[in-house]
């Protein structure tokens, strides 16, 4: 791994606190109303992100993030389209070391976050299917790709905060590189990072400034977190953040429900080809995902209001936060003690979840309770069925 300063040498950004952040996915990949068919899927066009995205922006979520593979819209141009439809909304947008060189996504980077006038964020994102990698032309194994993404981002970071590179590694060699137009957002953009395997943590603590989990358990983020956080040197503090999907409704059985009809559609058939799919990724964090149900329906409330169902189905973030308003936002209160300050939801339809989201969730939190609203808005309460589970 690059090393940074030494651990006397001056902090290179003061410590802050940090209101916790809510950002959206938008879903580049696909919507609709059913997991694992295509009965109440939805075609994603230009129209329909357009709409997401105003409607985040509307509703105060901080920014939307775009997904990246082959799988997906290209992220770049899906967000540079949005840039003049959108007012305050943030843009997370994907960094893929091995695809692309860091003077060139350097370039790109700096740019969309110019024209936004400073709300470009970035996510740095190694890859964990050989074959869509292979398709890509990388052809690294998975320490490699961490070696490689560890001296692209050194560049790249040296770069936005207008330095001049000279470098030789074993993946990157770039001579007088440099940025010509530099970003708005000074010293540069936050960049965002999660991976569950060791040297991945090793990364997030050198490297990142926001180190991003997906939770498989309750309360939340202490387990995955705690190798970058206690990696990580004291000049230079990292922020963490959590990806998960939400249902929230006004009463917990509405909650359940939703949940239960998500994946109503899904066979046993779809589900072995999921697991399948899985388990060809070198992905730490995907193969836990995938253990905590095993591909059984039964057991998929892993804790209290956390569901699994999603992980059926689905790559990457596969649990959700099911309940009424009030009981999602106590979780979300609990990772935030934890030291957790961004939140990446989705659900679905992502354009529906986003209105219960801020309309139904948002009042409900703390940090996101306005002087406009009554106190009668804020002071949420828990309504409908709890539920028994099994660890």
């Amino acid at each position: 791994m690059i090393s940074g300063p030494a651990s006397g040498s001056p902090p290179p950004h003061k410590e802050r606190n940090h209101e916790s952040e809510y950002v959206l996915v938008l879903p580049t990949h696909g919507d609709g109303r059913y997991l694992g068919t295509e009965e109440g899927a939805r075609p994603v066009d230009y129209g329909y992100l357009q709409q997401i995205a105003q409607t985040a922006d509307r509703l105060g979520f901080t920014g939307v993030l775009i997904p990246t593979g082959r799988s997906c819209e290209d992220a770049w141009l899906v967000a540079a389209s949005m840039i003049p439809v959108t007012q305050r909304l943030k843009f997370l947008v994907a960094l893929r070391p091995s695809v692309v060189s860091p003077t060139v996504a350097a370039r790109q980077a700096a740019t969309p976050d110019r024209l936004s006038n400073g709300r470009a964020l970035f996510n740095l994102v190694t890859g964990s299917d050989p074959a869509e990698l292979a398709g890509d032309g990388v052809f690294l194994d998975h320490t490699e790709r961490y070696e490689a993404s560890a001296e692209f981002t050194h560049i790249w970071r040296k770069l936005m905060e207008g330095e001049t590179v000279t470098f030789n590694g074993k993946h990157q060699r770039v001579r007088d590189a440099k940025l010509l137009f530099p970003p708005l957002q000074q010293p540069r953009p936050p960049l965002y990072f999660g991976g569950s395997s060791e040297v991945a943590q090793e990364l997030a603590a050198e490297q990142v400034d926001l180190y991003l989990t997906r939770e498989n358990r309750r309360p939340g983020g202490r387990e995955n977190s705690s190798g970058a956080r206690e990696s990580r040197p004291a000049w230079s503090p990292v922020r963490f953040g959590i990806r998960l999907h939400v249902i929230v409704r006004e009463t917990n059985e509405e909650a359940w429900q939703a949940a239960d009809s998500l994946i109503s559609h899904l066979d046993d058939e779809t589900i072995a080809r999921a697991r399948a799919a899985f388990a060809r990724t070198d992905s730490v964090g995907q193969q836990r995902m995938a253990a905590l149900h095993n591909g059984r329906r039964d057991k998929l409330e892993i804790s209290p209001n956390l569901w699994a169902g999603v992980g059926l189905a689905r790559g990457g973030a596969g649990t959700a936060l099911v309940g009424d308003a009030a009981t999602v936002a106590e979780r979300i209160n609990e990772y935030a003690a934890l030291g957790i300050d961004s939140f990446i939801f989705s659900g679905y339809p992502h354009l529906e979840e986003a209105y219960r989201v801020g309309e139904l969730l948002f009042p409900c939190l703390t940090s996101r309770c306005r002087p406009s609203r009554s106190r009668k808005a804020c002071a949420c309460r828990g309504s409908g069925r709890q539920r028994v589970y099994s660890a």
